[in-house]
Order: structure tokens, then sequence, then C-alpha cells
């Protein structure tokens, strides 16, 4: 039976933070838009800000559907499945901004991510999500998976880049700077990243 939360803590963030993988949902105002479904993962790429707030890392890569979206329309669901253990599915419904390099807010939010180098994996941007709709279920129908390591390739893609030749890596690919649909995506040409950081 489904049980609905007012904040992410306790027993709640307990399981958030356990888990190796999460998955994020947008979609357009459009009703013909395209709806995005994404995995993301690596550890400590994740982070509880507060008991309505959380934040992940959002590293390069070919589309940057997640950024227009919220860009457009602020709204964003975030899953956890429970692979091993007690089956257990925890959502949360919310409004979402990403929030890029050249802001000021940048430094602090790094620093709830001490374990990612961001020169290693392209980060461009650090969605901040505010919960509206916390809840979880029971995942009965989900299987028992087994997580042994983070995938090393990320990190050896993208760590040789510069901020010049990751902009110019963002500039080549169609949907980065635009959506699928046409939505203003991520702003280039990309910031540098501060050498402190």
């Amino acid at each position: 039976m489904g049980k609905s939360y007012e904040r992410i803590d306790g027993r709640l963030r307990d399981f958030i933070e356990a888990q190796h993988i999460f998955f994020t949902a947008t979609a357009p105002l459009d009703g013909d838009g395209t709806v995005n479904l994404s995995p993301k993962g690596l550890t400590g790429s994740f982070a509880v800000l507060d008991e309505v707030t959380v934040a992940y890392l959002d590293f390069a890569g070919s589309n940057a559907e997640t950024i227009a979206h919220l860009r457009e329309n602020g709204r964003i669901t975030l899953m956890w499945c429970a692979f091993d253990g007690p089956p257990n599915i925890v959502r949360v419904h919310g409004r979402g901004e990403p929030v890029f390099r050249d802001d000021p807010r940048w430094r602090e939010l790094l620093g709830y991510f001490p374990g990612i180098d961001p020169t290693r994996h392209g980060l461009r941007a650090i969605i901040v999500v505010t919960a509206e709709k916390i809840r979880d279920t029971c995942g009965y129908a989900v299987p028992f998976l087994t997580y042994d390591e983070d995938r090393p390739l990320h990190a050896s893609r993208f760590a040789r880049e510069t901020d010049e030749s990751l902009d110019a890596y963002f500039h080549k690919k169609e949907h980065v700077a635009t959506s699928i649909d046409g939505l203003p995506g991520l702003p280039l040409p990309l910031p540098a990243l501060s050498r402190a950081d």
C-alpha cells in the first residue's frame, strides 16, 4: 500500500541515499512533445540538501532533454527502486531547476558532492529539485539485481576534455543546445569551470 510523506528524512532518506541508480522523468508542456526518462548513477552524484530538497550532478552527454524541460516548466519526478533487500519504490514529484556553471550558487551546491571531481565527467549543471509530493509503494514486481561497481567509461571519456573541447563537443550534438522538440537546452557557450571547483 502506498504512503505519502511530508519530508525526506529517517528511513526514507536512508533508502534513497543507499541506492546506486535512480531515474528522472520530465516532459514538455506540449502534449505531443517527447517524454524523457533517464537513468542516473555514479556514486556521490546525488545529495539530499534538506528535508524537501535534493540535487544531482548533470554530466556531459549527447542530449539535454531534462534541462530543456526544466527550463520550460520545471516539472520532474525522481524514482528509486530497491533491487536488493525489502521491496520498495520511492518517488519524489516536484519542481526542478538546472543550476549552471556561471550561477552564483554553483560553488556552494558543488560542496554537497565532495567525492566527485567535476573535471572528470564534463559536469555541465546541478539539478536542484524541491519536493511537492513524496510517496513510496511496494515494488513487489521489481527484480533482484546485483550492483558490482560504477562503470569507469564516463570518466575515461570526458576526463580528457578541456572546457573548450567540451563546449565544441556540445555544439556538435544536435540535441544539447536545443531539445528534441526544439526547446532551449544547455546554454552555450559553456562557461568554464573555476579551477577552485
